[in-house]
């Protein structure tokens, strides 16, 4: 990876993507964001990985964009050509990404943690939605959307406008509202982190990836449109090699073990 700015480890079926810019709060800057887009690239390949931890290095764990260095080629080339397509490939990849969110998460780095499909938060992490508003900028890197499918457009509104730039939303807060699925100790964060991850892995990868895109594909699609995605996704399901491995353990009444074929 490019000078270090992300960090790639996998063991035991799992990659950990660790940001790596702790002076800047991990601030996403066009080599840290090539290398994630690289990072997961190289997962969806590897058959050997079968689930994702993404968190950062030091106190925070994304600041969001770094304009400092993204400012000269024009913010808005930044948000198509690195900020978007990351998103988009969080998403697509059917294998389950844990966000450990260790610190303080601002602007694209909340839109980052709401594209993970489990968020598990350090009793020390908060988030600043309104980091967009307070420089005279626009919520990006899919905040507009992911937040008000979390807490609905009244609450987005609120988050992203009236709560003041400097204003966090502690991690307790962000539980309530729907925005983190747990709440765990600092100091024990990545390791339950790495646990819910080393969990998933062990689970059917492919009905994990058909999963997300009925999950993710839902919102636009009408009621007979996403019942009949699903039953495209189970006809998938039923050809893998982990469903006949599950049939057979259900049927044997033992513990199935699953391949991720």
């Amino acid at each position: 990876m490019s000078d270090d700015h992300l960090i790639y480890q996998a063991s035991d079926g799992v990659a950990t993507l660790t940001l790596n810019r702790p002076h800047s709060y991990n601030a996403l800057n066009l080599p840290l964001l090539h290398d994630l887009r690289a990072a997961l690239d190289r997962i969806a390949a590897d058959d050997s990985v079968r689930a994702v931890v993404i968190t950062g290095s030091g106190k925070g764990f994304c600041s969001g964009a770094d304009l400092t260095a993204i400012g000269g080629v024009g913010i808005d080339e930044a948000v198509r050509d690195g900020l978007n397509p990351l998103v988009l490939a969080m998403r697509r990849l059917e294998k389950p990404i844990v966000c450990a969110i260790n610190g303080v998460a601002a602007g694209a780095g909340t839109g980052l943690a709401l594209a993970a499909d489990f968020r598990l938060a350090s009793d020390r992490a908060s988030f600043v939605f309104a980091a967009f508003a307070g420089i005279g900028l626009v919520p990006d890197s899919g905040v507009t959307y992911l937040l008000q499918q979390v807490v609905g457009q009244a609450k987005t509104f609120e988050l992203c406008l009236l709560a003041g730039a400097k204003e966090r939303l502690d991690a307790n807060s962000a539980q309530a509202l729907g925005i983190v699925n747990h709440v765990v100790e600092h100091d024990d964060l990545l390791a339950q982190a790495h646990a819910l991850a080393a969990q998933l892995a062990q689970m059917p990868t492919r009905a994990i990836g058909y999963t997300k895109r009925a999950l993710y594909s839902a919102p636009g699609r009408t009621l007979e449109d996403a019942l009949e995605f699903e039953a495209q996704m189970q006809a998938a399901a039923v050809q893998t090699e982990d469903f006949q491995e599950g049939l057979a353990a259900f049927l044997e009444k033992r513990q199935p073990v699953f391949s991720g074929k």
